[in-house]
């Protein structure tokens, strides 16, 4: 398997199992970007069977960013780069990969390590309903999206890669595109609800 596909597949588990879309370009400007407070801490689907967790933590780099570790049912873990999107009245979270899953030190451990030079951190998004004291959300996925782009295959600049969809849009398009289709079930999941760990 190659790197690249190694990557979908890792964030598609890491997600619970669902394929999240991804996209080059991210959701966010410096203008965009905001801080929240009422997002960092740990963050659950059962407080008291916390299998699946959410933990955002501050970081200085990149300024008003969150490092989000996701842990899955499996114990497998994930680091991530999250910001806070604020467009009009909504929120959303861009979330792309903090480190890539490879040994940089150690390119022999790889199979194919030539196949690391094709690899990019790719963006996907999430549209957070409530930060606090439930952080609501719905994901962006790809099944959901599919459908839509049958419709309208113009909604949105795309591309197929393999089996994947990838948007190409620019970050002005996009924040148009998740404005557009905010409240739509053709791009956003049922609602995620998460509490606290205490």
């Amino acid at each position: 398997m190659n790197t690249r596909k190694l990557l979908f597949y890792m964030l598609a588990a890491l997600l619970g199992g669902c394929v999240p879309v991804m996209s080059l370009r991210p959701l966010y400007t410096k203008e965009n970007v905001v801080f929240d407070k009422k997002l960092l801490g740990t963050w659950v689907d059962e407080p008291n069977d916390p299998e699946i967790t959410w933990q955002f933590k501050s970081i200085d780099e990149p300024k008003n960013a969150y490092k989000l570790i996701f842990t899955g049912e499996d114990g497998m873990k994930g680091s991530f780069v999250a910001h806070l999107v604020k467009l009009q009245d909504r929120l959303f979270l861009d979330v792309y990969p903090s480190e890539l899953p490879w040994d940089p030190e150690d390119p022999n451990k790889m199979e194919w390590p030539y196949n690391t030079l094709f690899l990019i951190p790719a963006h996907t998004f999430v549209k957070m309903d409530s930060v606090g004291p439930k952080l609501k959300m719905r994901l962006m996925l790809e099944t959901q999206l599919k459908k839509l782009l049958e419709e309208n295959p113009d909604a949105i600049a795309h591309a197929a890669v393999e089996d994947r969809l990838i948007l190409t849009a620019s970050t002005k398009e996009l924040q148009a595109f998740v404005l557009k289709y905010a409240d739509s079930d053709k791009v956003f999941t049922d609602e995620i609800v998460l509490e606290r760990k205490d």
